[in-house]
């Protein structure tokens, strides 16, 4: 699972690695559950398209953005039944997550310390994830996604991870040549995708900035406007 991260925001990259750019460009800060951060999906005409959203999918019947506090990582192996998901599963609203590196806590020592997980080469990762659209009670819309999440039981890495007691858990990693598969097939078909990521990752303790460095929700949007 993943309540922290480093999302790509600088155009060049976004460009270079997912084949997609939007202005404005932007250092990229690390997101929280809540907070804004760039995701890509299709668009109506079936465009590939960049969007700021919550980090913390948003269902119909939220009341507020602190509800994606609890959302943020959607279970491979429930989002088809959850009701906090089962619509965006349905509807085919599948989107990537560009991400540069994760965050997880490592209990090796017999307290948690960060940990960053990224891959070689400063290549980012893209997280299978899930949008959706949503309406505020005062009508304001704004988009919100989720990262899926699978077992990690016996991974290399990510196995290494949460409290020994805790379920090992990892977000669902997409190769490249599978991204166009990913937004386009249908729910049967990306169920293919809920797997181990099999390529080679780094991990290194990373401890957290200076209070008042990282992405909040009253962060600023760094993507602002919906396509």
């Amino acid at each position: 699972m993943c309540s922290n991260y480093r999302p790509v925001t600088r155009s060049d990259r976004l460009l270079g690695f997912f084949g997609i750019a939007r202005q404005p460009d932007a250092e990229p800060v690390d997101c929280w559950p809540t907070g804004l951060a760039p995701f890509i999906r299709l668009s109506q005409g079936g465009q590939r398209v960049v969007d700021s959203g919550h980090f913390g999918l948003l269902a119909h019947f939220a009341t507020e953005v602190t509800a994606g506090r609890r959302t943020y990582n959607a279970r491979c192996e429930t989002v088809h039944t959850k009701p906090s998901y089962r619509d965006a599963w349905k509807r085919s609203q599948r989107c990537i997550v560009p991400v540069e590196w994760i965050y997880e806590p490592n209990w090796e020592t017999g307290r948690s310390v960060r940990w960053k997980i990224s891959q070689p080469g400063a290549v980012p990762l893209g997280v299978a994830g899930i949008y959706t659209r949503w309406r505020a009670p005062d009508g304001q819309e704004s988009l919100s996604f989720s990262m899926l999440t699978c077992n990690a039981d016996g991974h290399p890495v990510m196995a290494r991870f949460h409290k020994p007691e805790d379920e090992k858990r990892m977000v669902v990693l997409l190769d490249p040549q599978h991204y166009a598969d990913w937004l386009t097939g249908s729910p049967e078909e990306a169920r293919g995708y809920f797997r181990q990521w099999q390529g080679a990752l780094l991990a290194e303790p990373a401890a957290l900035p200076p209070r008042g460095k990282v992405g909040t929700p009253e962060g600023p949007d760094l993507f602002a406007g919906l396509s």
